[in-house]
C-alpha cells in the first residue's frame, strides 16, 4: 500500500467498501474524501491490483458527463494523440506540474482575497462565489498570459534541442545537420 491511510476495497459486484468505516461507499463518497484532500488507495479485494486511478477516471467520466465539462472534445483528442508517441512520459509531467502551478496560484490568490474585506476573512461563501467570478477575466488573462510564456519557453528549447542535435550528428557527416549551417534553409527543400 501507498502513503494512504484510507484503504477502499472492490468486490466483483462493484461495490466499493471503505475498511475504515467498515462500510460500502459510492464514488460519490470516494469523490468527497478527494475533494477532503484525504489519502485513500482502492485495491481489488480479490487479486490485490491498485485500482485507484481506475476509480479516479471513473469519478472524472461521470463529472464530465454530468454538467460542465472541464475537457473539450478537441482537448482529448490532442491527449490520446500522445499515448504511444515519444512524447508521452514529457506531457503527463507537463500537465500535472502545470495542475499543481494552477491550484498554487489558485490557493495563494484565495488566501489573499479572503483578507481583503476590512482585514477579515468572507463569512458568507455566497459572497465569495460572486468576488471570485468578478475576478475570472483577470485569472484568465493571467493564464493566458502563463500559456504564452510557456510556449515561447517551447519554442526556445526546441531550437537548442535542435541545435544541439545538429552539432552532435554534424560530427559524424549525416547530410542537413552540419553545424556551420544552423538556422539556414537546406536548398534542396521547398
Amino acid at each position: 500500500m501507498t502513503d494512504a491511510n484510507r484503504l477502499i476495497k472492490k468486490y466483483p459486484n462493484r461495490r466499493l467498501y471503505d475498511t475504515q468505516t467498515s462500510s460500502y461507499i459510492t464514488l460519490g463518497d470516494v469523490k468527497q474524501l478527494v475533494l477532503d484532500n484525504e489519502a485513500f488507495q482502492v485495491l481489488d479485494a480479490k487479486s490485490g491490483e491498485d485500482l485507484t486511478r481506475s476509480i479516479l477516471l471513473q469519478i472524472i467520466l461521470e463529472e464530465e458527463t454530468a454538467g460542465s465539462p472541464i475537457f473539450t472534445s478537441s482537448m482529448l483528442s490532442q491527449i490520446i494523440r500522445f499515448y504511444g508517441n515519444a512524447m508521452q512520459s514529457i506531457m503527463g509531467t507537463f500537465l500535472e506540474k502545470n495542475l499543481q502551478a494552477f491550484m498554487d496560484i489558485q490557493g495563494s490568490f484565495q488566501d489573499q482575497g479572503k483578507n481583503m474585506v476590512d482585514g477579515k476573512q468572507f463569512a458568507n461563501p455566497e459572497l465569495w462565489s460572486q468576488f471570485m467570478s468578478v475576478q475570472t477575466p483577470v485569472i484568465q488573462s493571467m493564464m493566458s498570459n502563463y500559456i504564452d510564456q510557456s510556449k515561447n519557453m517551447f519554442v526556445q528549447m526546441q531550437d537548442q534541442f535542435q541545435e544541439q542535435t545538429r552539432s552532435l550528428f554534424g560530427n559524424f557527416g549525416f547530410p542537413g545537420t552540419d553545424p556551420s549551417s544552423k538556422n539556414k534553409p537546406d536548398p534542396t527543400k521547398k
